[in-house]
């Protein structure tokens, strides 16, 4: 019964959070476990060290990554909305949580790690102003080592002209079973980007 409890609470915070801001968040209901299987099964946990996570809402993709991680892996959340932020920081206390996915890199030091190998987004990108689309990839690429991974869904095709200008798009997965429908695409980082 509790977890009928918290998925509907989860549910009505994450909708009362896309009425405050829908452009932030882009979808009215939380990824399904499916997408969030989808974005995670790509790395490859066994031998890689550190793993960002934006735009972590609720956390469903988080649970996700944190079945998946191994021990050794660190593991930084990002999260907009302070109320989200702080649920997060309560369900996942071993996960550190900043605010600003423009900020990556220096959450990233704060936390004693230099390069990441791979993140996962939920960023609503196409949501968002042209010039923050540019700021996040800038900082993303550059947050990235060589050859990371950049993992991320969107509800359409239309990121797939920038994604192309930073990453080898590798894949593009449509997963159907998530409110709405959603692609994921696994990119991975070019040795040059703009």
């Amino acid at each position: 019964m509790a977890n009928i409890s918290t998925l509907v609470q989860e549910k009505f915070i994450f909708l009362h959070t896309f009425i405050r801001s829908p452009k932030a968040v882009g979808s009215i209901t939380p990824s399904s476990k499916f997408l969030a299987q989808a974005l995670t099964k790509s790395i490859p946990w066994d031998s890689i060290g550190a793993v960002a996570e934006l735009g972590s809402g609720t956390g469903p993709v988080t649970k996700q990554i944190k079945l998946a991680a191994k021990p050794h892996n660190r593991i930084i959340l990002f999260e907009k909305d302070p109320v989200l932020r702080e649920q997060l920081s309560v369900r996942y206390p071993e996960y550190a949580c900043y605010p600003d996915a423009c900020q990556i890199r220096s959450a990233a030091s704060a936390e004693g790690v230099g390069q990441l190998d791979a993140i996962v987004s939920g960023l609503p990108f196409f949501n968002f102003p042209e010039q923050l689309r540019k700021q996040l990839m800038d900082e993303i690429a550059a947050a990235l080592k060589p050859g990371g991974l950049f993992i991320a869904f969107q509800y359409s095709l239309q990121m797939k002209q920038l994604l192309s200008r930073y990453f080898h798009i590798e894949d593009i997965r449509l997963v159907p079973i998530n409110l709405p429908p959603a692609f994921v695409y696994v990119c991975r980082k070019k040795e040059q980007h703009p």
